[in-house]
């Protein structure tokens, strides 16, 4: 890629964040709901953040129970971006820290099942998990050294992480 074409694909992120950002403040305003909203670009997609005063339980309505209602906010997002840009997103939203979160928790996940496949031998099975579960799972097997697959139909679909061949 030349440097024009990062720039490019830079200033194209940054414009996905700042729809989003003000889609999202709308949305807030909406729900009288207090947030700040940060903006980053992190590898190929743009990312978007709702952080609050850590000792409100507000946010939390937006992440709902077991993100469902993040995934949900996130496609949204996703649309209102599609809507001004005419592109496909795949813009990452957090509130409350709930991916990040969540981030941490599945990467020791995968380096679990990863040492336990290299003791074994034997591929390991994990339960069913999201499109964004899965990729953290998969990138903390590959940077322990092995190799994953999903298999199964959504919303069924599972990491499997295989031994060293």
């Amino acid at each position: 890629m030349t440097d024009g074409n990062t720039t490019d694909a830079l200033t194209r992120l940054e414009q996905e964040g700042e729809i989003a950002a003000d889609y999202l403040e709308g949305l807030l305003d909406i729900a009288d709901l207090d947030g700040d909203i940060d903006m980053d670009v992190e590898g190929d997609r743009a990312s978007v953040s709702i952080v609050g005063d850590p000792s409100s339980r507000d946010l939390n309505k937006l992440v709902g129970r077991d993100g469902e209602v993040l995934e949900a906010l996130q496609e949204l997002t996703r649309l209102a971006v599609h809507r001004e840009t005419g592109d496909r997103s795949r813009l990452m939203l957090d509130i409350a820290g709930f991916r990040a979160q969540k981030r941490a928790e599945l990467t020791e996940l995968g380096e679990k099942a990863a040492e336990e496949v290299k003791g074994s031998g034997e591929p390991v099975k994990l339960k069913p998990m999201t499109p964004f579960e899965r990729k953290v799972v998969h990138d903390a097997v590959a940077a322990a050294g092995l190799r994953s697959e999903s298999e199964g139909e959504e919303p069924e679909r599972r990491v499997v992480v295989l031994p060293a061949s």
